[in-house]
This record gives structure tokens, sequence and C-alpha cells, in this order.
């Protein structure tokens, strides 16, 4: 079977981004695995994209910033197929497109040389302990999610949210071990990225409920595309209304002085 590297290899006329290494890359690790289930529900869906939509680093540049969901994440070189699936995660300091070209299928650390700066795990039924680093080992042998995360990515910050009960738990990397950090007012700040986040009472995409969404050095949530144009055309309407009481009041008080307003204004 050609793997899609071979394939480049003897087509590179063809090639989006050209073989240049030895190990596997992003176009040999894809992200679907056809023998996993898909999305446990709509909520592992909507969560990551609203995480995504509210993610505002003013210390990084936009194109700067790479946000993964659901996508595989492989971690080891001398076990190239290894990988684990946070349900979210963002890395800095690597282009937005894989190499600035091209869409990526995976995220492959070794061939990127950056680990995520957040992984977030949503809780479903049945992935408690592997989310909170209670399972000592995989089934197949592989190392767990914490393993993976606290002792080799070494990723600073590991969230995660159980919607089940509205809980939250931060780990902060502390001399390479994870620490549980206090979040008993349901909001945590992220000094080395210099952005909060929280659990949200709102809508979102219709439903009404707790969603974890990031908030500014202000404390203030921090707007979609959809919620900030929203927000710029009530206040548009408000300032209207405002211009047009401002005018009645002045013709009101032309005409108690005898001036016809028309003529004035």
């Amino acid at each position: 079977m050609t793997t899609v590297r071979q394939f480049y290899a003897q087509h590179p006329e063809l090639a989006v981004i050209p073989p240049q290494r030895d190990w596997p890359t992003m176009y040999d690790l894809p992200s679907e695995d056809p023998e996993e289930p898909g999305l446990p529900d709509e909520f592992h869906n909507l969560q990551p994209h609203l995480l995504s939509a509210t993610l505002r680093l003013t210390t990084v540049a936009t194109d700067q910033i790479f946000t993964g969901t659901d996508l595989n994440l492989y971690y080891d070189l001398d076990h190239p197929t290894w990988y684990k699936r946070p349900d979210w995660f963002v890395v800095t300091g690597v282009p937005r497109l894989y190499a600035g070209q091209d869409l990526r299928l995976s995220y492959v650390v070794w061939d990127e040389q950056v680990s995520p700066a957040v992984v977030v795990e949503l809780i479903s039924p049945g992935t408690a302990m592997s989310d909170l680093g209670e399972l000592k080992r995989e089934p197949n042998g592989t190392p767990t999610k914490w393993q993976v995360y606290e002792e080799i990515l070494q990723v600073p910050y590991y969230v995660v949210f159980d919607r089940y009960h509205d809980r939250l738990w931060v780990f902060k990397l502390v001399d390479g071990k994870y620490q549980v950090q206090d979040v008993s007012n349901f909001r945590y700040w992220l000094s080395d990225l210099g952005i909060g986040l929280g659990l949200w009472q709102g809508e979102f995409q219709g439903i009404t409920r707790a969603w974890l969404r990031w908030y500014d050095a202000e404390g203030e949530w921090i707007l979609t595309e959809t919620e900030y144009e929203r927000h710029r055309a009530a206040l548009a309407i408000k300032s209207a209304e405002a211009e047009r009481q401002r005018a009645e009041q002045l013709a009101d008080h032309l005409r108690r002085l005898g001036v016809d307003p028309d003529s004035v204004l």
C-alpha cells in the first residue's frame, strides 16, 4: 500500500508540502480513525467551537495561533502511531496553516516542534478516570492522557470540564508536575497567556447552559464575532434613538421660544 508520503515522493509536482524529512509528517498521520466512534454528543462540537470563537491572545499574532478540535495529537516519534485526541487544544508560535500553506489533518508534535499551551478535555460517561489522571495505564498499553500531557508534552495548562455537574478543574504544570488550581469562583486567570477561562451561563447556538469561555483582563467575557456584530448594531440603534430624542428636545425648546424649528434645523 502506497502511503501519502510515498505518493508525493513519486509525484513531487503534486505535493502541497514536499517531503523534507525521514520522520512521519502530518500527511502520514491523518486525524480520522475508522475504528473509533464519532463524537459522543453535540456538546463536544459546540463547546470547542465557543472556545475557539472567544480566544483572543493579545501577545500573540493571530496567524501564529492554532486551535484543534477532536484532532489527533501525535506525540512520540519513537512510536509514531501513538496519539491522543484532545477535545480542544491551542498552540502558540506555529502558523495557522501547516508550514504556512495547508489545513492540518492532524497535529504532529515532532514535526511542529511546539507543544500545546492549553489542553481541554470534556468529561463523557466513562472518561472521568482517564481525564482526571486516575487511570494508570491505557488498555492498549500506551501512556494515559495525563502522562502524555504532564510528562511527555509538559502542557502548561490542562483543563477538565464536567458538563453533567458543571465542575471545572484547572491543572497547572509546576516543576514538572500538575498542581490543581483554585477555581472556587469558576474562573481562572492564565497569567502566561494573559487571558482567563471560566464558566459562563448563557445562550450559545440556541442552547442556554453553563459554557467554558474566555474572559479578558477586565474580567469581561470575550465576545464571538456574531455577538460583537449584534452588540455593535444595538449600540448604533441606541445612538440613533438618542440623537432623535435630542433633536426633538431642541425642536420643543425652539417652539417655546417662538421659533419655527424647521427654519433653523
